[in-house]
């Protein structure tokens, strides 16, 4: 492995099962993660199906990997990038790989990725089966961070009308238009009603929680995806983990002082107390 701070990850995409207008998405989502010193995406690049790709891979420096269709209902595609991935997995070169694609045939890929200790991202569609989510240490919805992305261009769209302005006025404008928008998703997703999230977030602090009942929320940041790999707080309207917890009234939340200096925030679940009649 190379001795650098930064990860570096294998972007491999499935052409045949993304979307070509989803890649600026995921490239902004993959740079979070570390740097993807090999980007590579695969088709037939000889079928009509493929061409809004073609300027895409241009602009992004992602290389083409042709494959022909050569038997009708037979996926080469798929066995293509299934190769290549192993063939990159065996240079020990990469910290991890990023599976865009929202086909299940590469549920055994990734699990096998995963058990070579290297970490895997996936990233498709909301209906991807659950299998292959499961098998991805983190599984990214492509509606998410495209959303992500149209909020930033409305907000730059929305100083660049307003050239007028001052900067700092600009700015305001920005950040109540960031609030807006979180609010009108939370509000969408209804997260302290959602029971699948509650019994979650429910486990993951009796997991991590101390003798006192009471858990450091990095220790359940890090139960969760061990659990549901598609979990993602911006999925409920919020950019981080610790403001959707903040936002439920299930969880009592304070903020302590650590020997270090640092504050940490502790969590703990409380049961909602019965309504009186």
């Amino acid at each position: 492995m190379y001795p650098s701070e930064t990860k570096r990850f294998a972007l491999l995409i499935d052409a045949d099962n993304a979307q070509a207008k989803a890649i600026d998405a995921v490239l902004t989502e993959a740079a979070r993660y570390g740097d993807t010193t090999s980007r590579r995406c695969y088709g037939d690049w000889t079928s009509q199906q493929l061409a809004p790709w073609k300027t895409v891979l241009n602009r992004h420096a992602i290389q083409p990997i042709q494959q022909f269709s050569y038997t009708t209902g037979k996926n080469a595609t798929d066995s293509a990038l299934i190769i290549d991935a192993m063939d990159l997995l065996y240079t020990g070169k990469f910290n991890g790989f990023f599976l865009v694609s929202s086909d299940s045939d590469f549920t055994k890929l990734a699990t096998r990725i995963r058990e070579a200790g290297l970490e895997v991202i996936g990233i498709g569609r909301r209906n991807t089966p659950e299998a292959f989510r499961a098998a991805c240490n983190k599984f990214i919805f492509t509606e998410t961070i495209m959303e992500d992305e149209i909020s930033v261009a409305e907000e730059l769209d929305l100083v660049s009308s307003d050239s007028k302005s001052s900067l700092a006025a600009n700015t305001n404008i920005v950040e109540i238009t960031k609030d807006s928008k979180k609010e009108q998703a939370v509000k969408k997703e209804a997260p302290t009603s959602d029971e699948s999230l509650k019994k979650l977030i429910k486990d993951a602090i009796e997991s991590a929680s101390e003798e006192d009942g009471w858990a450091n929320l990095g220790g359940v940041g890090s139960y969760i995806p061990r659990v549901d790999s598609s979990f993602d707080s911006r999925n409920y309207g919020f950019s981080k983990l610790g403001k959707l917890i903040m936002s439920l009234d299930y969880v009592k939340s304070e903020s302590r002082m650590m020997e270090n200096g640092h504050q940490n925030i502790y969590v703990q679940f409380q049961e909602p107390q019965a309504k009186r009649r």
